[in-house]
């Protein structure tokens, strides 16, 4: 009788299907058309009292699973269910041990809200100071406002703080009280503070900023910075994704490198003027809204001017032209803009343009102009201890260039691209007339390692103004200066004196001569032989501290796609 309900009891279950090659745990109900792909599954879901039909391969039927099939699948079940069962215990302890750590956190909160710091008016009156007059201000009770750059706590009674103001930085040490208030167990990174101490020298062995610390006697938030999602490391770390990198560029820049990139290039831009104004240039400032193209109509930025066709400059060389009847020699820093679609490590849409223009002049002038450029700001800038040491810490392998540098012609570059089997892309070699692109142009300057003054460049790939060499009429007394990790930062040539040759030029590029009015002028109003150049702070600033790209050496980068923040 027993056995008759049994088989009654088998014969009632739910038939389930396992299909062992095309069925599915996750998404299948263990029917014929939705099998299950394994047996433990199916009893996971469907319980014991069921009838299961097990597919091995598509070729065969389903067949009733064995007894020993069954078996191992109930006691994988039976482990399955056991290890859930730790793994759901052990989540519930430590549910209730976080549940009465955060208790014992806000315990702390509340109690250290009752914490209330007062300044002892026994101590002498703080001095307030920027951190960059620290080294001068030991000894002396001092107040120093800034950013909280790093935290760390020790123990109950120590937290290290080392602050940011852009002066520099400084380590300050909080003990005991100054420690257990509601602000220093909220404190996060990027806060701005206020703290009052005396600023001592380390003992030997200890490090920190300038090799001192200011143990405070009294702190004060000036506003917290937020914590948890928000918290400046979850906004970006080092190993962001370049694209989070240049969203948060506005965050990047508080960054040790970036802010020393900065530094270092407000201190580079000192320099160049610095040469200028010692060397009797004048420095002009010249528009940045044109009406006429300088480097080819296909870069230019189109705008609508009061309802005429207008451009953002390609360059002021034109217009410092002008002023050399005036001025004498003359120089501007002012931003140039390529509408370039390109995104290689030395492009940018808007870059800052270094220009000059020098009346009575000979090319190899030109060229001992550079080369002088070059090295005295160079020289400029290592010689102030607090920018060396910027360069230093960016570029620690920087070494001076050498002069002479080498002088190379466009015919012999292109013989060397031969000699060293640098091939273009179809793996045919460069001729003389054709334009070398950056990457084989990188490449020969990488194996010379030393600064490269390239000269002479055929007439057809260079600008309108372009004065023709006297000696080979195919060429022009033109110039880039090429750098070891970055290529070309400068370019430059003499210009040309002669109407007609001007006028000639205008025609070759298609360019109507009527807008250009007051730069052909220049060739009837008394004309000379004068020459000038264009460099490229950027790529400059890639060269000497030793950066990725050039879009790491300005403030925010512009190029093909970005123009925020």
């Amino acid at each position: 009788m027993a056995e008759t309900l049994q088989e009654s009891s088998v014969q009632d279950s739910e038939t389930v299907y396992v299909d062992e090659v095309q069925g599915s745990d996750e998404t299948s109900t263990g029917t014929q058309n939705a099998p299950y792909k394994t047996v433990v599954r199916a009893l996971q879901v469907k319980g014991d009292n069921i009838k299961i039909l097990v597919r091995k391969t598509p070729e065969e039927g389903y067949k009733d699973i064995s007894g020993a099939a069954l078996k191992k699948a109930k006691k994988r079940v039976e482990d399955l269910a056991k290890k859930a069962k730790k793994e759901d215990e052990k989540k519930k302890v430590e549910a209730e041990k976080a549940k009465l750590q955060r208790e014992e956190e806000e315990r702390k909160l509340e109690e250290a809200k009752k914490v209330v710091l007062e300044q002892d008016h026994n101590l002498p009156q703080a001095i307030k100071i920027k951190i960059r007059q620290s080294v001068t201000s030991r000894g002396k009770r001092v107040k120093v406002s800034g950013w909280v750059h790093r935290l760390r706590t020790q123990g109950k009674d120590m937290k290290f703080i080392v602050l940011r103001d852009g002066s520099g930085y400084l380590q300050c040490l909080l003990t005991g009280k100054l420690c257990h208030t509601y602000d220093a167990l909220t404190l996060s990174l990027e806060s701005t503070i206020t703290i009052y101490g005396v600023i001592s020298e380390l003992p030997a062995g200890k490090t920190a900023p300038d090799n001192h610390e200011l143990l405070a006697d009294y702190w004060e938030v000036i506003h917290n910075a937020p914590g948890g999602d928000d918290a400046f490391t979850n906004k970006l770390n080092s190993e962001s994704d370049p694209s989070v990198l240049y969203e948060q560029r506005h965050l990047v820049i508080r960054g040790e490198t970036a802010s020393a990139v900065l530094k270092a290039r407000s201190a580079i831009m000192k320099a160049f003027r610095d040469h200028f104004d010692d060397n009797g240039f004048t420095e002009i400032n010249p528009p940045c809204m044109v009406q006429t193209q300088v480097e080819g109509g296909s870069t230019l930025f189109e705008m609508n001017y009061y309802g005429e066709k207008a451009y953002l400059t390609q360059t002021s060389q034109l217009y410092l032209e002008t002023c050399l009847p005036s001025l004498g020699d003359v120089y501007c820093i002012s931003e140039s803009y390529r509408a370039e679609k390109s995104h290689t490590r030395r492009h940018l849409s808007e870059y800052s343009h270094l220009e000059a223009e020098m009346a009575f002049i000979t090319f190899d002038d030109l060229l001992n102009t550079l080369e002088n450029l070059i090295c005295d700001t160079v020289e400029r800038v290592l010689a102030h201890e607090t920018t060396r040491k910027l360069v230093y810490q960016l570029h620690p392998e920087f070494v001076l260039p050498q002069r002479p540098f080498l002088r190379m012609d466009y015919k012999d570059a292109i013989q060397y691209l031969k000699d060293h089997n640098i091939k273009k892309e179809d793996g045919s070699f460069y001729e003389f007339g054709e334009d070398i692109p950056e990457s084989p142009e990188r490449a020969m300057t990488d194996q010379i390692n030393k600064p490269i003054f390239l000269c002479r460049f055929p007439t057809e790939i260079k600008a309108f103004y372009m004065k023709r060499c006297a000696e080979d009429n195919r060429v022009t007394e033109s110039v880039d200066v090429l750098m070891p990790g970055v290529g070309e930062i400068i370019g430059g040539s003499m210009r040309i004196t002669d109407m007609n040759e001007l006028l000639a030029g205008y025609k070759r590029e298609g360019i109507d001569p009527t807008p250009y009015y007051w730069y052909t002028d220049q060739r009837k109003y008394g004309t000379t032989e004068h020459g000038g150049f264009g460099l490229g702070v950027e790529r400059f600033l890639a060269w000497l501290l030793k950066r990725d790209t050039v879009k790491e050496c300005c403030l925010y980068p512009r190029f093909m796609g970005r123009c925020l923040p």
